[in-house]
């Protein structure tokens, strides 16, 4: 008894299934109608940083201070490194006394050519005197010009001894420890990697590539997306990006061409002084990318339930005005986990079959009825 009960129930649950015994197949079915829907492809990329510096050490000196807190992030210009100063203030000071000297023997040769250059105006006056103080005078303005160059030279010498961050960014541990000493040959002493804003780069196939530039080519071209990322754990990223570079050849491995999405990176909470800072996005991290439209566009949709497979593509049963079935074969556009996207094969207002489909097959007659809603697709499906 209660088997009839809760059979009567089900039935009653789902007008669309039930049906006299003995007439057509009951078969619930869903009109195609417009959807609005956002286009998007996925792809796998890595983050990578728009500037990557390593510091290194221009002169040779002692190490006397580290400035900054590894791991934290520096500023473009903050002092990073001090190297041992006093050599190169007394070089300095030695090659100012070498430009004083050769300045004054400068003007002493510029007078000596004045002196000759009125007597020749003169009975005392040589013609070659004047030759020799002009020689002795340019000779002079060479030796100070050299001078002057060494000085310049020992003053950049001198700002070497100051190692500064040249981009801003999150600072790597140091590799050598005050004390030691350092040189142009020691290698990095330590590393910068800019944090914001951050590049995401992603192979994508030739194929795809073409197919994307033709789908929005009425649209603006690739200037008509927009990037969204998933992180490693899966979670979406609240940031949006554009694509800002494609590789000009393709590779002729794997066939695909890198593309390349610029993307905020920003500080997450409050940033504490001396304290590493939050962000979402690391330097050569693995995301999800997901390229899509900016406007969403309007197709012909119906449920995806209702789309089969087989070796011929896609197809529907259609159930026409007399409630005979008809088998349709289907192109589906970019399409969603419970909407297919409809680009060819079907009309606005014709009825598909979504429940029943297996008790129908093409030229049957069918009892047709309004669907159940269906149950939301589960979460991670595509």
């Amino acid at each position: 008894m209660r088997v009839f009960v809760w059979l009567a129930v089900l039935l009653a649950a789902s007008p669309a299934l039930a049906q006299t015994p003995g007439g057509p197949p009951a078969v619930g079915v869903v009109t195609v109608e417009p959807a609005t829907v956002t286009e998007s492809s996925e792809f796998t990329g890595r983050v990578q940083a728009v500037g990557r510096v390593s510091l290194t050490a221009r002169v040779t000196a002692f190490l006397e201070q580290r400035l900054f807190t590894e791991g934290t992030e520096v500023t473009a210009g903050d002092i990073l490194y001090r190297l041992e100063r006093g050599p190169f203030e007394a070089d300095v000071a030695r090659q100012e006394a070498t430009v004083a000297d050769t300045s004054a023997r400068l003007a002493n040769a510029t007078l000596q050519l004045n002196r000759a250059q009125t007597l020749l105006q003169t009975q005392a006056g040589n013609r070659v005197n004047v030759d020799d103080a002009m020689m002795a005078q340019r000779s002079a303005a060479a030796l100070l010009s050299g001078a002057q160059a060494v000085l310049r030279q020992g003053h950049i010498n001198l700002d070497y001894t100051e190692i500064k961050a040249p981009i801003s960014g999150q600072i790597s541990r140091t590799a050598i420890t005050p004390g030691n000493v350092v040189s142009p040959s020691s290698g990095p002493l330590a590393m910068i990697v800019s944090q914001d804003p951050m590049y995401v780069a992603f192979p994508v196939s030739a194929r795809v590539l073409t197919d994307l530039r033709t789908r929005y080519a009425g649209r603006g071209g690739l200037n008509a997306v927009q990037v969204r990322l998933k992180l490693p754990d899966g979670t979406p990223y609240d940031q949006i990006g554009k694509i800002d570079y494609v590789d000009p050849s393709v590779s002729p491995g794997t066939d695909t061409i890198l593309v390349r999405t610029a993307i905020a990176n920003p500080v997450r909470g409050t940033p504490e002084p001396g304290r590493p800072v939050d962000r979402l996005l690391t330097d050569g991290a693995f995301v999800t990318v997901s390229v899509e439209g900016i406007k969403p566009v309007t197709s012909l949709g119906i449920p995806r339930a209702a789309v089969l497979a087989d070796q011929g593509g896609n197809f529907v049963y259609v159930v026409g005005a007399d409630n005979k079935v008809d088998r349709r074969p289907i192109q589906l556009g970019q399409s969603t986990p419970s909407l297919a996207v409809v680009s060819s094969g079907l009309k606005q207002g014709e009825s598909v079959v979504l429940e029943g489909l297996q008790r129908v097959r093409p030229g049957i007659q069918v009892n047709p009825g309004p669907a159940g809603p269906r149950p939301p697709p589960a979460a991670g499906g595509r």
